[in-house]
């Protein structure tokens, strides 16, 4: 797992409308990740509404925030349309990108083991290098977490 410092991994994954998006590409801007487990389901809304909810807050910080879950850009596009998401949805279908950063792990549910997304966000700073790490993060609790520590 990358540690506050380290290089941020790189990666070109397809957003909700079918366009690349490269993490090279953003090279220069402050971009914030935010991995979550499945588009359109309880927390998952919770956390994409909320930061929709606060979005004049986010932009305020002058980021650029994407949303990456192992759903295909398809879902992607329909869980942002039904929602009003005013940021992209990026499409790690084959969950690189979530084990690059170490996300991708073992999860438990009535006692049934599976590898799903652990909720987690990062910031990348504008020369490419992490800035920090936000696990486990509640749904809830997203929006004032990401805004308190870009504006710290």
């Amino acid at each position: 797992m990358p540690a506050i410092g380290d290089p941020a991994p790189t990666f070109t994954l397809v957003d909700d409308e079918g366009a690349a998006v490269s993490l090279a590409d953003l090279a220069g801007r402050r971009v914030v990740l935010y991995f979550y487990p499945k588009d359109d389901t309880p927390g998952c809304t919770t956390q994409a509404c909320a930061l929709r909810d606060g979005w004049a807050e986010v932009e305020a910080l002058d980021v650029v925030l994407f949303g990456i879950s192992p759903d295909s850009p398809a879902s992607h596009a329909k869980f942002r349309a039904k929602f009003n998401l005013p940021y992209p949805l990026l499409a790690d279908e084959g969950h690189a990108v979530a084990e690059a950063y170490g996300v991708w792990v073992e999860k438990s549910m009535y006692g049934k083991k599976y590898m799903g997304v652990e909720r987690s966000t990062f910031v990348i700073g504008p020369d490419g290098r992490l800035e920090h790490v936000l696990h486990k993060v509640k749904p809830g609790e997203h929006l004032d977490l990401i805004v308190k520590t870009l504006a710290a």
